[in-house]
């Protein structure tokens, strides 16, 4: 009964563990919707998620990157026309309520967090036009 006590008592402790979010999960949570992320206390940048797994990328510049995203193992990837790289990223509902995003399952590089989450799309400026 102690052993018991004692191993009730650690696992209440013990942070909670989310797992990563399937595809499916992430789609239902997501789509429709437009997310704002921050990182260190910063705004970072946000995302607006539209069916078919297509997406619109901003840094909050006014300048977007209109992209597709798919399941890879435990990480969802994203492409963007502009870029030549795959970002990849582990998506997970955070103790808060929000979803945090772990750059390539890596506890050492970039954790981005959910700030707020919209039903409004972003606003991108158009292409860039000089005289």
């Amino acid at each position: 009964m102690r052993t018991l006590l004692i191993l009730l008592m650690l696992s209440i402790a013990a942070p909670l563990s989310a797992a990563p979010m399937s595809a499916e999960e992430f789609d239902s949570y997501t789509q429709g919707r437009t997310f704002y992320y921050g990182v260190d206390g910063r705004a970072y940048g946000a995302e607006e998620y539209l069916s078919n797994r297509r997406v619109i990328w901003t840094f909050l510049d006014g300048r977007c990157q209109n992209g597709t995203w798919y399941q890879r193992g435990e990480l969802i990837c994203f492409e963007y026309e502009a870029l030549d790289e795959v970002q990849c990223w582990t998506f997970e509902k955070s103790p808060s309520g929000g979803l945090s995003a772990q750059f390539e399952n890596d506890p050492n590089a970039l954790q981005l967090f959910e700030v707020e989450r919209t039903a409004e799309p972003l606003q991108c400026l158009g292409p860039e036009v000089g005289v």
